[in-house]
């Protein structure tokens, strides 16, 4: 079986739609906690698949994991080793790149539409056209060098970035947004929502409305990306 390595940040940050799709591609995948165990050699995987998380790339004097993981993935992105990266793991990707990643003017939750590139039609992310994808992100990242941006929004124009066809970055979260695991972010996030005057409610009912159609777009993205790996 190929072996795809999970870098999770947040226990209930997790594959969530993406898990099905891996292992009915037949895929072995191994769990690793950032911070909690030493990570393995980056070019090991076959696949790197690196999760969002409330701490930032720039946390790295608070948080060593973060310095580790963008150096762990510079040396595994420089060999163009299949990666995918998720909010946290995008902005990590980029760094690792050589781009700048800072706070963006507002803080990004919610469901909203990506306004996608030719690129990012023509390529995996055609498959979430005009689909409201889940965005909880208070940074962005500047697009790496050589990268082809793939979707914005008015919030943050850079929301994806491909670097060929084994690596991407996704700054929004098309592996979740369905109930009842949405409820965990909910209740995971609750002072971040209270800070930011963002009501629950709200976005409970925009996971009803919205969860089902991202569940099939994100998995028929991910299954899009997949096939089209390079070895």
């Amino acid at each position: 079986m190929k072996s795809a390595l999970i870098l999770r940040h947040l226990a209930f940050e997790d594959l969530g739609a993406f898990a099905p799709v891996l292992r009915n591609a037949g895929y072995r995948l191994k769990e690793v906690e950032a911070a909690m165990a030493p990570l393995p050699d980056p070019l090991e995987p076959d696949l790197v698949v690196v999760l969002g998380g409330p701490i930032g790339v720039n946390d790295g004097a608070a948080y060593p994991c973060m310095t580790e993981e963008r150096d762990w993935l510079a040396m595994r992105l420089a060999d163009d080793r299949p990666t995918l990266g998720l909010c946290l793991g995008a902005q990590l990707m980029a760094a690792a790149l050589g781009a700048r990643v800072a706070p963006i003017a507002k803080k990004e939750i919610g469901f909203a539409p990506l306004t996608l590139t030719a690129a990012g039609r023509a390529g995996p992310l055609g498959h979430l056209a005009d689909i409201p994808v889940l965005h909880w992100h208070g940074e962005g990242f500047d697009l790496p060098a050589g990268a082809e941006r793939l979707a914005a929004t008015p919030a943050c124009p850079n929301q994806a970035f491909a670097l060929g066809p084994n690596l991407l970055g996704l700054q929004c979260h098309p592996e979740a947004g369905m109930l009842p695991d949405f409820e965990r972010w909910l209740i995971g996030h609750s002072a971040e929502l209270a800070q930011a005057g963002i009501a629950p409610e709200a976005l409970r009912q925009d996971a009803k409305a919205h969860g089902p159609a991202l569940r099939a777009a994100g998995q028929a993205m991910f299954r899009h990306w997949l096939r089209e790996l390079e070895p």
